[in-house]
């Protein structure tokens, strides 16, 4: 932004609202604001503007917890974050840099970042109880999945999950950033789909997991459906909705992504669920995701499409393209859903394949994808760029670029363990694992996730959180690795105590956020912030 030259006579005057509002965006401009899951709607999980943490002071004494803010239930959000925020509700207005947290008690906090005061807190209605008896989340079911921000309307958009007077419902709201209230009217989730006989299926909140991160993308809000425990398997299906933002008007159309009126066992499904990882988007704008199981020999790839990459049109109205993996009866036959992770959407490459994409699930495959031209499906090969393994997957993807070499990195997170493998763009895209974390330990499924910070692409930093090792030992536990340092086992910088999870039959899928010289945990009932002392 060009510097501003103000000629005025010399003497008192007013300084216009509007530049007020302008040179305080141009201060809080200096930081790095995290508006959506894994930094972007391609979910690198990259923070490149960290120019306070470093490998040699994150490894040092000075680096360490700051902060413990307590909240009133389980989060699986990640949090956001936004420096400089005008806060006009609550009893601490004024100017504050901000990270804000939503819990499953429908409660969404913003949280002064540099004294923990909780400057507003409004809850959204009662979060449903276990529902269906489902043990994958804590006792409540509210606030599932990361919000997402528009900075430039000073929008959260939240969903909620609620029980009302005729049972559970979902509402998305879109609040006011500086006062949490809502902009405009929520909008109660319905929608319907034509199935392949005719009839009309009805979406029904009862039996539908609104897990994924939110999406905002082509002036639309975006939000991925699956179900809980895969319970009632025959009342729920993978549902694709969206919003236009600002209005909550919802879009003409929708994806089911089983739309088959029959099932040999009235098994159906197909979720989008991917450990909570959000829904992508690529260049064009057109959404990707990573299905999950269905019936035993129901798929087709048209009206049903379970153990997939699926590719949508902006508009909902069109499945572009998918990548199955050739076993796909068999992922389905033992529930091991190729969508229990995420696929994440590379930033363009140089060589002849500029749009790639990886996506890993519960076997422990990671596929490499031309993002143009996703594989399909055959029954004797997968039609992919590359197949590695990673081991098994509740998780997702995150990726930077070295400092030493100038190529991409994929930072991968099967098992316990945190695996960074170099792309090769030319002559055609491969994949080379290049070094691996310590063993990070948990009791949980396999996987973690990963978020990454550096200055442009000096002084990389991984950053992770452990699972709980057991029912009785509920500890989880923030590390950071250096990926430049150690050889074939990168180096361990720090690792301390980043929270309980006593919710030990429900993964607990934390993402660490990083920005601003400061590391955001948020867990069962409680914010950790880590900085440097």
């Amino acid at each position: 932004m060009k510097s501003l030259r103000l000629n005025a006579p010399k003497c008192v005057w007013a300084v216009p609202a509007a530049l007020i509002l302008l040179l305080s965006a141009n201060l809080a401009g200096a930081q790095e604001f995290v508006t959506t899951y894994h930094y972007d709607n391609n979910r690198t999980g990259w923070n490149s503007k960290e120019t306070k943490l470093t490998p040699a002071n994150v490894g040092s004494a000075s680096f360490g917890q700051l902060l413990s803010v307590p909240l009133d239930d389980q989060v699986d959000a990640q949090p956001l974050v936004i420096p400089g925020v005008n806060i006009t509700g609550g009893s601490h207005p004024g100017k504050h840099n901000a990270v804000y947290v939503a819990t499953e008690n429908n409660t969404v906090y913003a949280i002064d970042v540099g004294s923990g005061t909780v400057l507003l807190s409004p809850n959204f209605g009662a979060p449903v109880p276990k529902p269906l008896r489902c043990g994958n989340n804590g006792p409540n079911v509210g606030i599932n999945s990361t919000p997402v921000i528009d900075s430039k309307s000073h929008t959260m958009y939240v969903m909620v999950y609620t029980q009302s007077a005729t049972g559970p419902a979902y509402y998305l709201h879109a609040l006011d950033v500086g006062n949490l209230t809502d902009k405009v009217t929520p909008q109660l989730v319905v929608a319907s789909h034509t199935l392949t006989d005719g009839t009309t299926f009805n979406f029904s909140a009862t039996y539908q997991r609104q897990r994924p991160a939110l999406l905002l993308a082509n002036g639309n809000v975006y939000a991925g459906f699956g179900s809980f425990c895969d319970f009632s398997a025959n009342l729920s299906r993978g549902w694709l909705l969206g919003w236009k933002a600002g209005t909550l008007a919802p879009l003409p159309a929708n994806q089911v992504l089983d739309t088959q009126p029959v099932s040999p066992n009235n098994f159906f499904l197909s979720s989008i669920w991917m450990s909570g990882y959000g829904l992508a988007a690529d260049h064009a704008g057109n959404m990707l995701f990573v299905t999950g199981n269905s019936d035993s020999n129901t798929y087709d790839g048209v009206s049903n499409i379970q153990e997939s990459v699926v590719k949508v049109s902006p508009d909902l109205t069109t499945v572009l393209d998918v990548f199955t993996p050739m076993d796909q009866a068999k992922l389905d036959s033992v529930d091991n859903d190729f969508g229990s992770g995420g696929v994440m959407v590379l930033p363009d490459q140089p060589g002849s394949i500029p749009h790639l994409a990886v996506a890993a699930g519960k076997v422990g495959l990671m596929f490499l994808m031309n993002e143009d031209n996703l594989g399909g499906y055959s029954t004797t090969a997968n039609n992919v760029l590359g197949t590695y393994n990673i081991n098994v997957c509740w998780c997702g993807q995150s990726y930077f670029v070295d400092p030493v070499d100038g190529l991409a990195r994929v930072v991968t997170s099967g098992w316990r363990i945190a695996k960074v493998w170099k792309l090769q763009a030319s002559p055609s895209p491969t994949l080379t694992k290049i070094t691996v974390s310590p063993n990070i330990g948990g009791g949980q499924d396999g996987g973690f996730f990963t978020s990454i910070s550096s200055n442009g692409t000096a002084n990389p930093i991984i950053w992770a959180i452990s699972r709980p090792v057991s029912r009785t030992s509920t500890g989880i536990n923030l590390f950071a690795f250096n990926p430049e340092a150690g050889g074939t086992t990168m180096t361990q910088l720090f690792t301390a105590s980043a929270g309980t999870w006593p919710n030990y039959g429900g993964n607990a899928n934390l993402v660490p956020v990083v920005a601003n010289g400061k590391v955001f945990v948020a867990s069962n009932k409680e914010l950790r912030i880590f900085g440097l002392h």
